[in-house]
């Protein structure tokens, strides 16, 4: 049906305005930079960033992450105002861009400096980052490091962790925080164990096929008396990337292994949470920030996610990524995440059908519903009025709205200016009379993952999204997703949950069970205790699971619970595999 034939009624429901809204959704929607490394042809140019780093300053947040000519500061976790700053060697006034770069706070101080082999890259200092305002501290930092760490202790000793590597291991050293040169040597502090752990195995699926597994990304974090060195591996483009920890009872070890990653997402829409930082929000709540893996136009193409993270009464590290791409309620006092911070929402439109005003070659249209971010719809042009309608399948409650868009044939490389989204969404209980929901036609803001939380909840069953601008490129979508609640029956509990664990190789199992006829998708649990099943696995469409990523040497724990658009369905009871 043409647009022009429609009948529109504007009865409009705006978002939230940004002091109200209450809820985020992953990936964070950040104006992500373009990119061609490695690839320089023009099909391959994309978004991308990854390593992140969220330090609380002055009461606000700062986010850098890898090659964005810039970093964010945020005073809610959800609106995100981009700095650039090109940081620059002042002794030659070359231009370096910052790789996994370390961030760190030594007292009133913000310390940056960036991934290098060499040492010569500045360590740069600012009192005032906000108003980007910075100067070198060390002109040419003697000891330099591939994604390096900073951590300052409780006592003022101040440290600098390091490596990026498939053959060596994590290092640590004490700086003198006056001339920050380094005191003693690098000390040896964890190589990773793959024959032990399976989650260490290099490959998409575990597998250590073409090279061996990589250990990246260090972060401390120090909680009461210990010390917890986290690290990325076994590889960014997969989606088993995740970060373990190791504690100790000093900053440069001895430490110990957490059997299980403690930030690990291979299932449901985003994949990966590896590469990170721990953080503590304004109510002293823990959070970790992450990678999240796309790698399609490249194996590097990756945006961010931020979910809710701890320590338990025994002094667990955790982190929660149960419905880890689902609207989530942001901070505003202080709270036991180990409750969870999910707001209910479902997700609404799941492989239902789709009307698209055209297609651009393979591109399909089911691939914007199919809960997976490395497909995506493409329309044949960037033009306005091009448009895709979702069908929730039945009149539901819908409270939100994401809106993930892919770059196809995108032309822009860096950091560009002045890009910005512009869109309509109308809504319609019967696909003739359509409402106005959404009206971003004067939006002048770059929203690569657009998340909407409504004033109010509406009562509807289509959806259209109608592309009035992108910035480049196609207008291509990888997930249109709509939140809310249906009215029918919560899903029943899973039945027939047996865990089949080898006995050849330990970190390996079988999980299986009966398909629920009312259920879209089942949440895994699992963990090296029956009371800490903090490790969370979304599988869509399927009543079977290949795990990899046990410890040998210890027995686990496992339950299910069965998702649809109603709710959530009961969990099973625990079962123990030996």
């Amino acid at each position: 049906m043409a647009l022009v034939a429609l009948v529109l009624c504007f009865a409009l429901h705006p978002p939230l305005s940004a002091q109200t809204q209450k809820t985020y959704c992953n990936p964070i929607n950040l104006d992500y930079g373009y990119t061609p490394i490695p690839n320089f042809s023009e099909a391959g140019r994309h978004r991308a960033t990854a390593d992140p780093v969220i330090v609380k300053y002055k009461d606000d947040y700062y986010l850098f992450s890898t090659n964005q000519w810039g970093y964010w500061w945020s005073s809610d976790l959800l609106n995100w105002n981009f700095i650039s700053k090109r940081f620059l060697r002042p002794w030659n006034q070359v231009y370096d861009e910052l790789c996994a770069p370390a961030v760190g706070i030594v007292g009133d101080t913000m310390l940056v400096f960036g991934s290098t082999y060499s040492s010569n890259f500045t360590l740069w200092m600012s009192t005032n980052p906000k108003g980007n305002s910075w100067k070198p501290l060390v002109d040419s930092l003697e000891i330099g490091g591939w994604d390096p760490a900073f951590f300052t202790d409780e006592n003022g000793k101040f440290y600098m962790y390091n490596g990026s590597s498939n053959r060596f291991p994590l290092y640590g050293i004490e700086l003198n925080r006056k001339t920050m040169q380094p005191i003693g040597t690098r000390k040896e502090l964890y190589l990773l164990e793959p024959w032990r752990y399976g989650w260490q195995r290099f490959g998409e699926h575990m597998d250590d096929t073409f090279l061996d597994p990589f250990m990246e990304g260090a972060w401390m974090t120090k909680h009461k008396d210990k010390y917890y060195l986290q690290y990325g591996a076994p590889g960014t483009e997969f989606s088993g990337y995740a970060d373990g920890v190791v504690v100790g009872d000093s900053p440069l070890g001895p430490f110990t292994p957490q059997s299980m990653p403690f930030s690990f997402k291979p299932g449901g829409f985003a994949n990966g949470a590896g590469h990170g930082a721990t953080f503590q929000d304004r109510w002293d709540n823990y959070w970790h920030v992450s990678t999240i893996s796309i790698s399609v136009k490249n194996n590097f193409e990756r945006r961010i996610g931020i979910w809710p993270a701890g320590f338990d009464k025994d002094g667990v590290l955790y982190c929660s990524q149960a419905f880890g791409d689902y609207p989530t309620f942001l901070p505003d006092s202080n709270e036991d995440h180990l409750k969870s911070r999910f707001t209910g929402w479902m997700l609404l439109n799941y492989n239902k059908p789709v009307l698209v005003s055209s297609t651009f070659g393979s591109y399909n249209s089911n691939n914007a519903v199919d809960e997976n971010i490395k497909t995506y719809w493409s329309a044949a042009s960037g033009n306005k009025d091009e448009w895709i309608q979702t069908d929730l399948g039945a009149v539901s409650t819908v409270r939100a709205i994401q809106i993930n868009y892919a770059d196809q044939d995108a032309g822009i490389l860096g950091k560009g200016s002045g890009l910005y989204h512009q869109y309509k969404i109308l809504e319609s209980k019967d696909g003739k009379k359509w409402n106005l929901l959404t009206d971003k036609s004067t939006n002048d803001k770059d929203v690569p993952h657009d998340y909407i939380e409504l004033s109010k909840p509406v009562q509807t069953r289509f959806l259209k999204l109608i592309n009035l601008h992108v910035p480049s490129g196609k207008f291509a979508i990888s997930g249109l997703r709509v939140f809310g609640n249906g009215i029918g029956d919560l899903p029943e509990k899973v039945k027939g949950f047996v865990v089949l664990r080898t006995q050849k190789d330990k970190r390996s199992a079988w999980l299986k069970w009966y398909p629920t006829d009312n259920a879209y998708a089942y949440n895994l649990y699992m963990g090296t205790s029956p009371d800490k099943l903090y490790n969370c696995i979304m599988v869509y469409s399927a009543n079977e699971y290949w795990l990899k990523t046990m410890d040998i040497e210890k027995p686990y724990y496992f339950a299910i619970e069965a998702i649809n658009e109603n709710g959530i369905g009961e969990r099973s009871v625990v079962v123990k595999a030996e």
